[in-house]
């Protein structure tokens, strides 16, 4: 007789938190390469990052133009590529889809199709050896190593994201995703130099390029490592995944990573009244001026 669902799904996650209680074999040059190119694009924005911050390129236009490029980056993340087309947690107009997307992109974190294909991958794999950021490694490789190395994860792409290769909108932004930093940086330069602010125009394309990209990029990377390894968890889902709040402040929500990974298909992290989730607002927003339906919502159990 075959076992219950029940059993057969208990057993599973049994032997998913087997995985990723297991030994790691070691990282070799011939299994995680260095990606030369990604080593020396990380270290120049990094470089430019800190040039931002010195004393005569601060301005509070720099701050400003920041915080704005700052907001849109991260919504486009959180609500444009994670819980929009990664999850398919709610759906609106196709401009609206469109808009987040290129939002997303000035990220820089490669583009929407690799993105949501390795997001997608993460979450079947998740905390296990061929999770491409396995926390199970330590808080550097889940943070930031596993993208200095060649991913193998990529060569899923495909099979996790052909939804969207079918798109032409799509497969145009994951090809020129980079060269949309030129057009910011030059229309940040034309502002600088029309306010005369401290710097020029370079201070603001330093502040509203590099320094963004280096603030969302830790952001974001604290959400694969902060949150599995801090904070507390609401469910038992089988991975090292937690709810961390100070990583859900900065990343508008994407903190509460626990009850994410119970629930992947919810539009809404934060379950608890305490669990403030930012970009849960923004979507509660839209809802109501009509432009998003069909959303998905988790509820926290009452207890």
């Amino acid at each position: 007789m075959s076992e219950s669902p029940v059993a057969e799904s208990q057993q599973a996650r049994a032997s998913v938190k087997k995985l990723i209680g297991a030994p790691r074999a070691p990282l070799t040059a011939g299994t995680h390469p260095w990606s030369a190119g990604t080593v020396g694009f990380m270290l120049a924005m990094h470089v430019g990052a800190v040039a931002a911050l010195l004393p005569f390129n601060w301005s509070w236009p720099a701050v400003a133009v920041l915080a704005v490029l700052y907001w849109a980056t991260v919504i486009g993340v959180t609500l444009g590529y994670h819980r929009m087309v990664a999850h398919r947690s709610f759906k609106g107009p196709r401009w609206l889809e469109r808009l987040m997307m290129v939002m997303g992109t000035l990220s820089v974190q490669s583009g929407p199709i690799e993105w949501v294909g390795l997001h997608r991958h993460h979450h079947r794999f998740s905390d296990q050896p061929n999770d491409h950021h396995d926390a199970a490694r330590g808080l550097w490789w889940s943070h930031s190593e596993w993208m200095l190395h060649k991913i193998p994860a990529v060569a899923e792409v495909e099979r996790y994201a052909g939804d969207l290769l079918a798109d032409p909108f799509y497969c145009w932004l994951e090809r020129w995703f980079l060269l949309l930093q030129v057009p910011l940086a030059f229309a940040l330069y034309w502002l600088g130099e029309a306010l005369a602010v401290p710097g020029g125009g370079w201070a603001l394309v330093l502040w509203g390029v590099p320094l963004r990209m280096v603030i969302v990029y830790h952001v974001t990377w604290l959400v694969n490592s902060a949150t599995h390894a801090f904070g507390y968890r609401n469910f038992d889902c089988p991975d090292l995944s937690t709810n961390c709040w100070w990583v859900a402040i900065l990343a508008f929500g994407e903190g509460w990573h626990n009850n994410h990974h119970a629930f992947p298909q919810s539009a809404r992290h934060g379950l608890r009244w305490f669990e403030f989730d930012i970009t849960w607002q923004h979507i509660r927003f839209l809802r109501r001026i009509g432009l998003i339906h069909h959303l998905r919502i988790a509820r926290f159990p009452a207890r």
